[in-house]
């Protein structure tokens, strides 16, 4: 796939401790990002963090936390991440979801490196 120029990117924050049925709820969106064909996604595990809730959440050793931040990025083009909106409004009960306006300047794959 080739994605470059102004793009979407659409952030999705959660808490580590979110799940859909047994399933991380981070797993479960970035396995729906792929089965949408979405050309990638990426989890990140925040360090602290607070949210709607008000509470925080840390990894600091006098107040350890089970329920971290999680980010998951996604960047395609708009035609590919508006439609996969949809497929949060069954996922996230708590959380935040954004979508910004993004310059991909390269975006290559493992073995594609020399080639154009």
């Amino acid at each position: 796939m080739k994605l470059e120029g102004h793009q979407k990117r659409l952030t999705i924050f959660v808490g580590e401790a979110d799940r859909h049925g047994h399933t991380p709820l981070a797993t479960e969106i970035v396995q729906r990002a792929h089965t949408a064909g979405l050309a990638g996604a990426s989890v990140f595990r925040g360090v602290e963090g607070f949210g709607a809730s008000n509470h925080i959440h840390t990894t600091r050793i006098l107040s350890l936390s089970d329920d971290l931040p999680m980010a998951i990025i996604i960047v395609d083009t708009e035609a590919r991440i508006r439609p996969f909106l949809a497929e949060l409004d069954d996922l996230i009960t708590e959380g935040l979801v954004i979508v910004e306006d993004v310059e991909v300047v390269k975006y290559v794959g493992r073995g594609h490196e020399g080639n154009p």
